[in-house]
């Protein structure tokens, strides 16, 4: 694994690896009591009914464990206080089993409306559709073949959406979702036979080369001055022509022995010429005669033609990403365009009747944060964003919008539960996609999948709070977009991080960090609905299940802008 360079930023504040529950832990487990999520007898809470269906599923129809209590992403009074949690003030409920990432009842459920993708709860990640993503954690069935479509069974072999009523359902370890996203990826580019393109300079920023970058004429194709100063021939003193040599004018006269012409830096080389005297190297005198203040080497301060490379030499191989240095060398080489891998094409659909373009939220409506979040992330990861659409809760037109999509990744938002108006799943089932994965075992963003549309075309649903929908975004848009692009995996690297950080007790953990001289350092507002820390922060901590110590080194996952890559094209 790689060092990353630590960077100086503002101090985070206390950490999260403080004492107090943990935000993927909270104290004893009141949704994983055992082999069983429910049993036949009264739930933990002791007044509610069971956790869920008995046996081996993570839920069933029941009310969800988070009944009215502090939801799971709520900031809560507890957020940045001594001891707080991760985003769950109290003992929640909501987080306690291995497959519930909720934040309290769904939109529709007892709680009242909840959804959004700004800091009110999410559909996609509460209530009683929040053991899975699926309806199948009804009893409407789940994934054929899909990961853990039986119970005790686990795979992560891809199966059509199913509809047996028996089916439960597991989610996907987060390392083999991230697999699962890069080989989804490597079927599609291989049915879709994505020719390459000509792209002009100014255009193919981020774009991965799809030929070699093969010199088109010697660089410099003519010797050049290197400095500012004086052309000389022969030895000195030197008699200075009248007229100088400027960059960008044709071949000069030769010089004659003991002749000097100024020369500005890039100028031509007269012929004959012995070297460049430096404009601090020399002196004139009464006569206007030139005089060297130090000795002076043949062919000193001169570019040959050719020293950088040859014509038909090649500068860069296949594969290459077109950096701004990779541009500038390609247009000194005598390029005007680029042959590249297409960009990935994404239409994102964003869902949620209570959903505000601006303004301040009011009456139940919350603003859109994903809306300005997604296009310009999405083109970080190398995409070309097509359309933006909001939906909201309409089902047949986000069926609409789903089956007539001719871009290469779809990308929604919310609605990948089981509440009354989530509708990716059902929708799915209509148009007979093949759903690949169907809920990750990583917090927040859980209830995420991915599906396949067509051989060459994939739906990656995100939850509908703001950093479970970034984790979504990690997790499967952005080895599929990478794998599309033809762009280099990251390499990996690790930093200890400052601070304990509770973990959930079976999945893994994204958790926002900012890097210093002591390695990562936990930030605080980081639950499901949260994004204050992510907004702050340089990369993601890969927290696996249990949680970290103090000083333990932990995976890291590098923002795009916070890295000194090509992750800073937006546009």
């Amino acid at each position: 694994m790689k060092e990353s360079p630590r960077r100086p930023q503002e101090d985070p504040g206390p950490s999260h690896g403080g004492p107090g529950p943990s935000h993927g832990d909270p104290g004893p487990s009141h949704g994983d009591p055992g082999p069983s999520q429910g049993g036949s007898g009264p739930s933990q809470g002791g007044s509610g009914p069971s956790h869920g269906d008995p046996g081996p599923s993570q839920g069933g129809s029941g009310p969800s464990q988070g009944g009215s209590g502090p939801s799971h992403g709520d900031p809560g009074p507890s957020h940045g206080g001594p001891g707080s949690s991760y985003g769950d003030p109290g003992p929640s409920h909501g987080d306690a089993g291995p497959a519930h990432d909720g934040p309290g009842p769904s939109r529709g459920g007892p709680g009242g409306p909840s959804h959004g993708n700004a800091a009110g709860p999410s559909r996609a990640e509460s209530g009683p559709s929040h053991r899975g993503s699926d309806p199948a954690h009804r009893g409407s069935g789940t994934s054929r073949g899909a990961p853990g479509s039986s119970p005790g069974a686990p795979s992560s072999s891809p199966g059509a959406l199913s509809s047996s009523p028996g089916a439960h359902h597991r989610a996907t370890p987060w390392p083999d979702a991230r697999a699962v996203a890069e080989r989804a990826a490597r079927s599609a580019a291989r049915a879709a036979r994505r020719e390459p393109v000509s792209v002009p300079l100014d255009g193919a920023l981020g774009l991965t080369l799809a030929a070699p970058l093969t010199a088109l004429t010697d660089l410099p194709s003519f010797d050049t001055s290197a400095m500012d100063g004086w052309a000389v021939a022969g030895p000195g003193p030197w008699a200075v022509r009248d007229e100088g040599l400027l960059a960008g004018h044709a071949e000069p006269a030769p010089l004659t022995d003991g002749e000097a012409a100024r020369i500005a830096t890039g100028a031509r080389i007269p012929p004959d010429t012995t070297a460049v005297l430096r404009t601090e190297h020399g002196r004139t005198d009464d006569r206007g005669r030139l005089h060297p203040v130090r000795g002076v080497v043949h062919g000193q301060d001169i570019r040959p033609r050719g020293q950088e490379c040859r014509g038909g030499d090649q500068l860069l191989p296949l594969g290459t990403l077109a950096t701004p240095p990779v541009l500038g060398l390609a247009a000194a080489a005598g390029y005007d365009t680029l042959t590249a891998v297409p960009r990935p094409r994404v239409d994102v659909l964003v869902l949620g009747d209570e959903l505000l373009t601006g303004g301040l939220p009011h009456d139940g409506l919350i603003r859109d944060a994903l809306g300005p979040l997604l296009p310009p992330w999405l083109r970080a990861l190398g995409a070309a964003v097509r359309t933006v659409r909001r939906i909201g809760d309409d089902a047949g037109a986000l069926e609409r919008a789903v089956t007539t999509s001719d871009a290469d990744l779809v990308v929604t938002t919310g609605g990948t539960a089981a509440g009354p108006v989530d509708h990716v799943h059902p929708i799915l089932r209509r148009i007979g996609a093949e759903l690949l994965v169907d809920g990750v075992k990583v917090r927040p963003g859980h209830p995420m999948l991915l599906a396949r549309l067509k051989d060459d075309q994939h739906l990656v649903g995100l939850p509908g709070n703001p950093l479970a929908a970034v984790s979504g975004l990690i997790t499967l848009a952005e080895p599929l977009l990478r794998t599309l692009a033809a762009r280099p995996a990251p390499e990996r690297y690790a930093l200890p991080l400052r601070d304990a950080v509770h973990g959930h007790p079976h999945d893994t953990r994204l958790v926002p960090v900012v890097l210093r001289d002591e390695g990562a350092v936990p930030l605080h507002y980081n639950g499901p609905a949260m994004l204050r820390g992510i907004a702050a922060a340089d990369a993601l901590a890969v927290v696996p299940p249990g949680g970290t110590r103090s000083g333990q080194e932990a995976e890291l996952l590098d923002l795009p802008w916070a890295t000194a890559g090509i992750g800073v094209c937006f546009t």
